[in-house]
């Protein structure tokens, strides 16, 4: 698989990297023990077979249940991947809040090196600026826990422009994640260009929006969900217009031979300043399919199609 450098650190990530929040959830929700998360454990060592040579998890999903069941997959695996996990959002009887006070945040790191079974995390960064006036003390904390070892690169995730340049006084940040899909693009109006020029590597999330960008949901499928299930809360998931959207890139993927998502995937990955993609997944049935977009590229009459059908959707262009 193709690898990118992080920004200034001395990592090469995998153009995609795997995503655990799903596990995460699926974990809790099923209230999963550790002697029934195989399934959980064959994803993550499937996703290293095809080439995937890094993880993200975090406390939070699942209540530590995600990062564990990492810890056990690393164990198994003949080579360690590394590593990436958060802190500052914390939980107390099942609710999770932002917290960023120093104490909480040791807690945290210590909890994630003992879950994970590691002695040093790869990537480290503040989950989400929350409460936004303590993310220099939560920022400062982490770099402290770099001159200690416990990690090696410092970054952040969901921060403006301006909340990293309040903290960049303090610490260089080593990279940022983001979310950014078809859908969802507000990284380039700024944000990247900033990176860019301050050699903060990026890498994003949600690529295919939780299944919408997948192909799989019909607008009448999703009017079948039930209530508890988390795209019935999603605001993309209520407009229509994506629905229409997707079936219009459709034909895209069809010449190309690619899902649906495989597209969704390399649209992302035609940008060099993104240096790799988490994809989420459950099953390795899903990991094999979205890892072969790291080789996939799109024309740039592809490219130029689904830049008009993007802004056609927006309502820049007329239908």
């Amino acid at each position: 698989m193709k690898t990118r450098m992080l920004g200034s650190t001395k990592l090469e990530l995998s153009v995609i990297g795997l995503g655990t929040w799903a596990i995460g959830e699926e974990g809790y929700r099923k209230r999963i023990n550790t002697g029934k998360d195989k399934g959980s454990i064959d994803t993550i060592l499937s996703a290293m077979e095809m080439g995937v040579n890094w993880i993200d998890t975090a406390p939070s999903y699942g209540f530590g249940y995600s990062e564990s069941v990492v810890g056990k997959a690393i164990k198994m695996s003949r080579k360690r991947p590394i590593i990436s996990t958060k802190c500052g959002l914390a939980w107390k009887k099942n609710k999770i809040c932002g917290c960023l006070n120093k104490k909480s945040i040791r807690s945290e790191i210590d909890g994630s090196l003992r879950r994970l079974g590691v002695g040093v995390i790869d990537l480290y960064q503040i989950h989400k600026p929350l409460p936004e006036k303590k993310i220099e003390q939560a920022w400062a904390t982490i770099a402290g826990f770099v001159s200690e070892g416990k990690i090696r690169y410092a970054g952040v995730s969901n921060f403006s422009i301006e909340q990293l340049e309040r903290i960049m006084t303090i610490r260089p940040v080593d990279f940022i994640q983001v979310h950014y899909s078809m859908l969802f693009q507000d990284i380039e109006k700024g944000l990247l260009a900033y990176c860019a020029k301050n050699r903060v590597g990026v890498v994003t999330y949600s690529p295919i929006e939780r299944g919408l960008l997948s192909g799989k949901f019909s607008w009448q499928d999703i009017k079948k969900l039930p209530k508890h299930d988390h795209r019935c809360r999603n605001p993309l998931f209520a407009d229509k217009n994506n629905f229409e959207l997707v079936e219009r890139l459709r034909p895209i993927a069809l010449r190309n031979k690619m899902s649906m998502a495989q597209l969704a995937i390399a649209w992302i990955l035609r940008h060099p300043k993104i240096t790799s993609v988490i994809v989420g997944a459950r099953f390795p049935r899903q990991i094999k399919e979205t890892a072969v977009a790291a080789d996939l590229t799109l024309s740039e009459n592809d490219l130029t199609r689904i830049d008009m059908l993007l802004k056609n959707k927006n309502g820049q262009y007329n239908k």
